[in-house]
């Protein structure tokens, strides 16, 4: 019986999501296309880019000693056509087509219709599904439109159980590899380190697979851990009996016998036994388990697959309850986690803390933003290309320029990392000698050169570099790792530390910018879009109480000190900037009338809300500086979530209309004798550094780790060459062409490697 429904596509779907490898994964696809669709054939070719082939991997109704080794260069075969258009192609008379290739060893002699669909993952080619009938006929447009969801909707299930497959059977370490997969570049650095996979104990889905040290130890922790869940179940049964009907009763008896089944105890201890730790076991077969459930034609029977990972997830804390891996760190530990927050970052020991690697975020996410802070590499937006629990303990190469990581490296892969590396550290000793110099072009335009930072545990790198004070001080991470609102006088200790960390450098601190990825526990409010609803200055102008509070903290640690600047986040209207100011003035006053002698800081604004670029001459007449925040703007400007790993390839400090508003804002600037700084990670970029300075922007706020590649660019040329090319950049149309022209310039300069191996 043929079956188009939802559910049908959903079942398929999570036969292969379930599947332990690439070759189960796609014998699950293309029989549940056979039995859905009712054709005759339905086959899957794997797309090889960089060979230019189709491999057939897996087929109903071919021949399947033909799997492995039909293999369909782009320019052959209407598999290859379909690759070449990608777009479904639909042919009643296969063998009559121009584009026909007989495989004799295929065995499809006997079919004559041909529908063929590109399977394909933010333009990248995985794969061709292709279904074919002995009979001859084009295709329907139901069918045609179930084959195209189902390309859709699997081409994440494809990529990670080709991941896996490549992982668990092709890159392991006793045969060595290089398993390389692609993500986004979030922080520059190479790395070479252990991975360490962060999982949340009350989240089975993100337990790590990690070898079983002692298979008897593990098999005996599962047994007791069930145990405990069975007789916990029982016990509230029972304790709950005589006040719940008697079907209600019998869910905690089914708990218990399904906890303890000889099923689920036996696949777990046989995946215990094949290496896996007992949590990593228990993860595998529970997840097993309920896609079993969630196949189930009754809607009842597949509703019940959330009871069985209750039940794993219960078993799992058991076995979790004393668990001291947790505590346990690598000298290199590379942090993995699905979706990193700024504070996993801060569990793990900055001296063992080597590279992040998320499945979620973008070169512009707060994650990265902090990486560069830290000065380690990131590769980030790896979420539904790589199995990342699958990656505990293994060796793994972060190629925090390219966005690459290798697993388990062959000895080639090492040997040619570590040469990298080597050449990383040349080129920061090469590079220290700009520390005390100033970043002042060959015709004599001085840039100042300051550093963004949110952590005390970054300032010592920073004054390592050479920085001339803070750009911006994020004053939301003291905010954010703690349970409530922090005082006026913890926040003063706070800020004075800073002030007294960089006196007399100026220190520019910005109030409160929570919301969107910068979330406060404590004052957490579900948005459908978080990015464009309560944040930055909308929630401390709801709560004036903070801002009061805030900035009363920040003039008093200023005491003694005259270089404090205030900065205002996320400025949309005048109304709002009018508000601000007039809470700062009360601080003042009410610091004042307690006896402190303080001078009025100067007052900024961050540009980085489109409307703000067309209020820029109104806001220049109330502020005493501009700070451009380009990773917001850019995301407004473009409509791209910035930690959108889907569109972050679209990201781009180049694109044309991004570089006409950073010349309307300077240019303002200008005009009303205000000082512009620029303090997003597009000003730590040194091609970038090239159009700052034909801009004359007065100031950048980078990372540490990009101040000294920015200085560098800055002191080898001259403003007159920078404007040459900024007025060559305005005329074209596409940022891959400006990007090609600053390459053009470094290159020229010998200066290349600034902007990372390999380019």
């Amino acid at each position: 019986m043929v079956s188009y429904s939802l559910n049908t596509i959903q079942k398929i779907v999570h036969s292969i999501d379930k599947a332990p490898g690439l070759p189960q994964a796609l014998n699950h696809l293309v029989t549940g296309i056979h039995q859905a669709a009712g054709v005759d054939v339905c086959s899957i070719y794997l797309t090889d880019t960089a060979n230019r082939t189709n491999i057939l991997m897996a087929t109903y109704g071919l021949n399947p000693e033909a799997v492995g080794k039909v293999v369909l260069p782009f320019e052959e075969g209407l598999v290859g056509l379909v690759t070449e258009m990608s777009e479904p192609v639909n042919i009643s008379d296969a063998p009559a087509h121009p584009r026909f290739k007989y495989v004799p060893e295929a065995g499809e002699d006997p079919f004559k219709s041909f529908l063929g669909v590109p399977v394909t993952r933010q333009g990248e080619q995985l794969a061709v599904l292709v279904v074919q009938q002995t009979t001859s006929r084009r295709f329907g447009e139901q069918e045609i439109a179930f084959l195209t969801t189902l390309a859709a909707l699997i081409a994440g299930n494809i990529a990670i159980a080709k991941a896996r497959g490549l992982i668990d059977d092709y890159f392991s370490a006793e045969t060595g590899g290089g398993g390389l997969f692609a993500g986004v570049a979030g922080a520059p650095g190479i790395v070479i380190g252990q991975g360490l996979v962060n999982y949340r104990k009350n989240h089975i889905a993100e337990i790590p697979d990690r070898p079983a040290e002692d298979v008897a130890e593990e098999e005996a922790h599962l047994r007791a851990a069930i145990d405990a869940v069975v007789k916990e179940s029982k016990s509230v049964g029972e304790q709950l009996g005589g006040s719940l009907p008697q079907t209600d009763q019998l869910l905690f008896n089914a708990y218990a016998l399904i906890a303890g089944s000889d099923q689920l105890v036996g696949e777990t201890v046989a995946r215990i036994r094949a290496g896996n730790w007992a949590p990593g076991a228990l993860r595998e077969t529970i997840e097993s388990f309920a896609a079993r459930f969630e196949s189930l034609e009754d809607p009842y029977m597949r509703e019940r697959a959330g009871d069985i990972r209750d039940i794993g997830q219960r078993i799992l804390g058991y076995m979790l309850k004393d668990d001291q891996k947790a505590s346990e760190y690598p000298d290199q530990a590379i942090l993995i986690g699905e979706n990193l927050s700024p504070l996993d970052l801060g569990r793990v020991p900055i001296e063992k803390l080597a590279a992040v690697i998320s499945g979620h975020g973008s070169a512009y996410s707060h994650l990265a933003i902090l990486a560069h802070a830290l000065n380690i590499p990131a590769v980030l937006g790896l979420a539904g290309r790589v199995p990342l629990n699958r990656l505990d303990g293994r060796t793994l190469i972060v190629d925090g320029y390219k966005g690459h990581i290798i697993v388990s490296p062959s000895k080639e892969e090492l040997n040619e990392y570590r040469r990298l590396i080597r050449s990383e550290a040349q080129l920061a000793h090469e590079l220290s000698a700009l520390k005390d110099l100033p970043a002042v072009t060959t015709d004599g335009v001085r840039i100042h050169l300051l550093t963004n930072t949110g952590l005390m545990t970054s300032h010592a790198h920073a004054f390592d570099v050479g920085t001339e004070g803070i750009g911006l001080y994020r004053t939301e991470v003291p905010f954010m790792n703690r349970d409530n609102f922090p005082g006026e006088e913890e926040q003063r200790h706070i800020y004075r530390q800073v002030i007294e960390t960089y006196m007399p450098k100026p220190v520019t601190l910005r109030t409160l910018d929570a919301g969107g990825d910068k979330v406060l526990p404590y004052l957490n409010r579900k948005e459908p879009n978080p990015f464009l609803g309560w944040r930055g200055i909308r929630v401390t102008l709801d709560h004036p109480e903070l801002l009061l509070t805030q900035v009363r903290a920040m003039l008093r640690a200023s005491e003694g000190y005259d270089k404090l600047k205030i900065l205002l986040p996320m400025i949309s209207n005048i109304d709002e900037l009018d508000r601000a100011m007039s809470l700062i003035r009360r601080a003042y006053d009410h610091v004042i009338n307690d006896g402190y002698e303080i001078r009025f800081p100067e007052i900024g604004a961050m540009i980085e809300v489109p409307s703000a670029v067309y209020l820029i001459d109104a806001i220049c007449k109330r502020v005493d500086f501009l700070s451009i925040g380009t990773n917001d703007l850019i995301q407004y400007l473009l409509a791209i979530d910035r930690n959108n790993e889907q569109v972050a390839r679209l990201f781009d400090p180049l694109h044309p209309p991004v570089l006409e508003a950073l010349r309307l804002i300077v240019e303002a600037g200008r005009r009303h004798g205000r000082h512009v700084s620029v303090c997003g990670e597009a000003a730590g970029d040194p091609e970038l550094a090239i159009l700052f300075a034909a801009m004359r922007v007065d100031s950048l706020s980078v990372s540490a780790g990009d101040l000294p590649r920015v200085k560098c660019v800055i002191r080898a040329l001259s403003w007159e060459r920078a404007d040459e090319l900024w007025r060559e950049a305005r005329t074209m149309e596409h940022a891959v062409e400006i990007r090609h022209l600053l390459e053009g310039e470094l290159e020229r300069l010998g200066l290349s490697r600034l902007v990372g191996h390999g380019k």
